[in-house]
């Protein structure tokens, strides 16, 4: 009886067991089955890679036919095979005859709205075109050069950071060039940094950068002089140009850093006559009758006080018949015998006017508490009043209409 009783108890533990397992089976299946998904099988004919690719080809070359300028809508790897029509808008994405995708009703999505869609990673150039950079391209005839530069004033430190760039297009006296490049914070004309000579080459590519300490009281009285040179085989300095920049006009901060171009000039070799140089700018617009004058600069003047207190400034009057029409005046700058203003005035002249007006540059010194005094006068104007280099830039002014003619001129007691 126990060996009975044994037996019965192993017989129904193994039951027991397989029960179990069934049991366990079975739910496992069935959660399987709720988290799992039916791939859809499609029931069109695959095609072979070869077949993609032609067809990918042939329908790109249709809508390339069709679409000059743009990009050909591609269709996506996995919907290849089935029978796409060129998308415009409100017409289906396939024909009717695919029984695997009909219209729907209601709003469309993005997809069906894409007319003209573009391959995904491609751009359209004509919509990315940036303004053409012309400033390393166009050079004005006669060219002797341009160079590119930037600066930059610290408040705190008083420090001007100039950075020299790169100069362009150089025309040195020989076949090759090995240039470099005088830095001057005028009217200071003593001391000045220099650049590193870069050997043979017409555009040399500078960037470096020079610091000049300035108080910011001062600031606006200084002027950047840069002096182009090239060194010849008998290490021989030869000036190929210059370029002037006035700070006073410029708003310069450390959040303001300025990127700045301008074409090279020829200096005056000449020495300065016996009462200064006077350099300005005469320009007539026939259509809107105004004569514009633009003052550059000054120098050699014959100062009769040297100090900082000492104001320059130059008075341009209009005249006509030797009678007073109208004058304004430049600011003053102080202490300097060649001071830089780049500063444009226009007067109302008309064109019948021109053979009996007359333009009277004064250069001026003032002192506080004393009498202004006269250090030169320049007068340009028809046959009437000048000859000489001031009858030809009036000439000159009259038959080239709103162009800006530029030339030096002595300056004189007796005018």
């Amino acid at each position: 009886e126990q060996a009975v009783a044994v037996a019965g108890g192993i017989i129904g533990g193994i039951l027991l067991f397989v029960l179990l397992g069934i049991t366990a089976y079975l739910l496992w299946r069935k959660i399987c089955r709720f988290f799992s998904y039916e791939k859809l099988i499609n029931p069109v004919k695959t095609t072979n890679a070869n077949a993609i690719f032609q067809d990918q080809t042939n329908s790109e070359i249709h809508l390339k036919s069709t679409r000059s300028r743009s990009v050909p809508f591609i269709i996506p790897p996995t919907l290849h095979g089935r029978d796409w029509i060129h998308l415009t808008n409100e017409e289906q994405v396939q024909e009717d005859r695919d029984p695997f995708m009909t219209p729907q009703s209601g709003p469309r999505s993005s997809f069906h709205s894409l007319a003209g869609a573009y391959v995904v990673g491609t751009i359209n150039p004509d919509l990315y075109k940036f303004p053409e950079d012309k400033s390393e391209t166009d050079f004005p005839d006669g060219s002797i050069g341009r160079l590119w530069f930037s600066v930059e004033y610290e408040q705190e430190s008083e420090r001007l950071l100039v950075s020299l760039i790169k100069v362009r297009k150089l025309q040195p006296p020989a076949d090759s060039c090995s240039p470099f490049v005088k830095i001057y914070l005028l009217p200071d004309e003593r001391s000045y940094l220099q650049s590193k000579t870069k050997r043979k080459t017409l555009n040399p590519q500078f960037d470096e950068n020079f610091v000049f300490q300035v108080s910011s009281k001062m600031l606006l009285q200084r002027t950047l002089k840069f002096l182009v040179y090239h060194v010849d085989k008998q290490k021989k300095h030869h000036l190929l140009g210059q370029v002037i920049f006035p700070l006073k006009n410029e708003a310069l901060t450390e959040d303001n850093k300025l990127v700045i171009w301008r074409d090279l000039e020829k200096e005056n070799l000449e020495p300065p006559s016996e009462h200064g140089d006077i350099q300005f700018s005469l320009s007539y617009n026939d259509y809107l009758g105004r004569l514009t004058v633009v003052v550059l600069r000054a120098r050699g003047l014959k100062l009769l006080e040297e100090s900082p207190a000492v104001g320059v400034y130059v008075k341009v009057s209009l005249m006509n018949h030797n009678k007073f029409i109208k004058s304004k005046k430049t600011a003053a700058l102080l202490g300097t015998p060649n001071p830089v203003y780049n500063e444009t005035f226009s007067f109302k002249a008309d064109q019948t006017e021109l053979d009996t007006a007359s333009l009277s540059l004064s250069v001026l010194q003032s002192n506080k508490g004393e009498k202004t005094l006269l250090l030169g006068r320049v007068v340009v104007g028809p046959f009437m009043y000048t000859r000489g280099k001031e009858l030809e830039h009036w000439n000159e002014m009259i038959s080239k209409p709103k162009e800006l003619v530029k030339r030096w001129h002595a300056l004189c007691h007796s005018t």
